[in-house]
């Protein structure tokens, strides 16, 4: 008896990108300007050192973000300078509201005000409940919260080590009653 050759394991295709003659993977992607996954990561987690003139930019913009919220009567602002620290930001600002339809009047405002000054939205998370509103605008990502919710995350506390910028704030925006709710 004649032993029968083993089967050949079958090849599996290679993926493709869609286009004929073009396979998908690393090589093929660089050459369409894709970047793998991993250089990506790589790149957002990579410190990003600006200029002094970036970073009085960055200041002033976090500045006026802060007095946009202001005028929509946001109380307690915090201005905290994470340029050392994060790479995806050079400041976060924190400000509350007395109530969810105040946390979105203020993000709306702040919104429109620094679209005024030329700078473009590029994330907006957590609006639609109106407890917490976030808003990325490159350099400075301002968040926006209904008071106790403020306290409940406590972002504050994830950055203590983190310099604050000193504020001008007028006392109105620092009033809370004594059982810690946020009064007028």
């Amino acid at each position: 008896m004649k032993k029968k050759p083993a089967p050949k394991p079958k090849r599996k295709a290679p993926k493709t990108s869609g286009k004929p003659g073009r396979r998908a993977g690393p090589k093929a992607a660089a050459g369409r300007g894709v970047v793998p996954a991993r250089a990506r990561h790589a790149e957002l987690t990579k410190p990003v050192s600006s200029s002094p003139q970036e970073q009085r930019e960055a200041l002033a913009a976090a500045r006026a973000a802060i007095d946009a919220a202001l005028a929509k009567k946001a109380l307690l602002p915090v201005l905290i300078d994470v340029s050392g620290r994060a790479s995806y930001a050079d400041y976060i600002a924190i400000v509350s509201g007395r109530s969810d339809r105040q946390v979105e009047a203020i993000a709306d405002h702040v919104s429109q005000a620094m679209r005024e000054r030329g700078r473009r939205l590029l994330g907006r998370e957590g609006t639609r409940n109106g407890r917490w509103a976030l808003l990325d605008f490159g350099d400075v990502v301002l968040h926006v919260f209904y008071h106790p919710v403020r306290e409940i995350f406590d972002i504050e506390s994830l950055w203590i080590d983190a310099p604050r910028v000193k504020l001008q704030v007028p006392p109105e925006a620092m009033v809370i009653a004594s059982d810690g709710a946020v009064g007028s």
